[in-house]
């Protein structure tokens, strides 16, 4: 049996609109996966989460145009939809629930006044969460953020779930989501989940495709200097100034020349403003972005990861 035998395709807001209307009536709680395909682990294990939490689970596929600048690689990125379909019929085959819809829409359903990559070309409605989408991936993505923030918000009018899930490797994004979810009055709890990881520790990615199965077991380097900083702060058992620690990363980051920093940062973990100290009882938000060799590319895959100190 296929999964289109099996699970309910739903290609516009319409049908997504009666399918939820059904369970509203008769009382079914919704869980939520958004999602741009090329699915793997990481996705899965937020599938699972849903299940496991609500009566009903639905996930969306579709690449959102507006989270990309014109120079970005919205043409490369992998679109997977034959075998993201087999991976959701093969993973959850066995399970004792399953995932009960998929929405797959066009961009024309997401974007009715239609959408242009360059910001001043665009017309229709957009969203953008102020305090929580400049800095971090905001400085070199600018228009990054309100890409999310818009899909991010016609995807909850349209599907209203009772949960919707994302996962902490993409922590920026979620601290937008929630403040999004608050600030415009959205009746959805947002459920952060926990990063899943290569065997290596490399973080789970759908760019993870573009790199050599070479580059890709070095990549354990990222989620090594993330650790090694950790290491660092818990070791002083007290208050440690914030640019000790990102020595530490920097220090372990630049052993390995295949990899170029675009930055490292410490923020507090909520409202995400630089801080100097890190104080335990407090913690801090570590991120990073970095640039790898594409396989048979001149150009690099951007990977980005974090970790979490208390």
């Amino acid at each position: 049996m296929t999964i289109a035998e099996s699970v309910k395709i739903l290609r516009t807001v319409q049908q997504v609109r009666q399918w939820r209307l059904q369970r509203l009536l008769n009382g079914k709680t919704v869980g939520f996966i958004p999602t741009m395909g090329a699915l793997h682990d990481g996705h899965c294990s937020l599938v699972s989460q849903s299940l496991k939490d609500n009566d009903e689970t639905v996930v969306s596929i579709f690449v959102n145009p507006s989270q990309f600048a014109p120079h970005e690689d919205l043409d490369s990125y992998p679109r997977t939809i034959d075998s993201d379909l087999s991976i959701l019929a093969s993973k959850f085959r066995s399970s004792v629930k399953q995932v009960d819809a998929i929405f797959i829409p066009k961009i024309s359903e997401m974007y009715p006044s239609g959408i242009n990559l360059e910001i001043s070309k665009q017309r229709g409605a957009f969203v953008f969460v102020k305090g929580s989408s400049e800095q971090l991936e905001g400085v070199t993505r600018p228009q990054f953020f309100r890409g999310v923030a818009t899909i991010v918000t016609k995807l909850l009018n349209v599907v209203q779930p009772t949960n919707i899930y994302f996962g902490q490797k993409d922590a920026q994004q979620c601290i937008v989501i929630k403040n999004l979810v608050k600030d415009l009055l959205i009746d959805t709890n947002v459920r952060v989940m926990p990063t899943l990881r290569e065997s290596n520790g490399l973080a789970m990615s759908s760019r993870n495709q573009y790199l050599s199965p070479q580059i890709k077991q070095e990549s354990s380097i990222i989620y090594n200097a993330l650790k090694s900083g950790e290491s660092l702060y818990y070791s002083k058992n007290a208050k440690v100034e914030s640019s000790e620690i990102l020595t530490q990363i920097k220090t372990v980051l630049n052993l390995n020349p295949n990899f170029k920093i675009e930055y490292v940062s410490i923020n507090h973990p909520e409202t995400l403003d630089e801080i100097d100290y890190i104080e335990p009882g407090v913690g801090a938000l570590i991120s990073l972005a970095v640039l790898a060799p594409k396989e048979n590319s001149d150009g690099h895959a951007r990977l980005i990861d974090n970790i979490i100190l208390h």
